[in-house]
């Protein structure tokens, strides 16, 4: 009995030395990084993005001077385009990136929907509130963008 207990002692051994020496050093992933395919659909999209959020004056001074049917064309024109970009982007975004990126797209979209039903009882201050919200969560999203160059900084250097 006391032999079978060593043979089998000695049998877990080498097959225990065995898997290790198998095993060997795990290699290292590099970091996901973008594609050049990936790059090029988000910059497609970034511009429209971008022209939306240099615009938040203009909405903040139309809900101020309680124009509300501009507010609505406004939220359902340009911001919903905006919002579709993002969208868009979202996919094409770092595996990492891409949960915060459609919590964003869901937040703005969230925040336009309070505008809208501010709007329809001329409530200046709960629109005001979302519509900074809103912005807050474009600005949010293009931080979750690539830092790429455009073209014409590529041909200088």
């Amino acid at each position: 009995m006391a032999r079978q207990r060593s043979i089998l002692s000695l049998i877990l051994v080498l097959l225990a030395t065995f898997l290790i020496s198998c095993g060997g050093p795990s290699v290292a992933t590099p970091p996901p990084t973008y594609t050049p395919d990936q790059l090029v659909k988000i910059q497609e999209y970034v511009s429209d993005i971008q022209a939306v959020q240099e615009r938040s004056q203009e909405l903040e001074k139309l809900i101020e001077n309680r124009q509300w049917v501009k507010v609505r064309n406004f939220i359902h024109g340009p911001m919903a385009e905006a919002r579709l970009s993002m969208n868009y982007i979202t996919p094409n975004l770092l595996p990492k990136d891409q949960p915060a990126g459609r919590e964003l797209v869901h937040d703005l979209l969230d925040n336009l929907i309070k505008i809208d039903q501010a709007t329809e009882v001329g409530n200046t201050n709960s629109a005001l509130n979302n519509s900074v919200a809103a912005f807050a969560d474009i600005d949010k999203f293009i931080q979750l963008l690539p830092k790429t160059s455009s073209p014409s900084e590529e041909s200088e250097a």
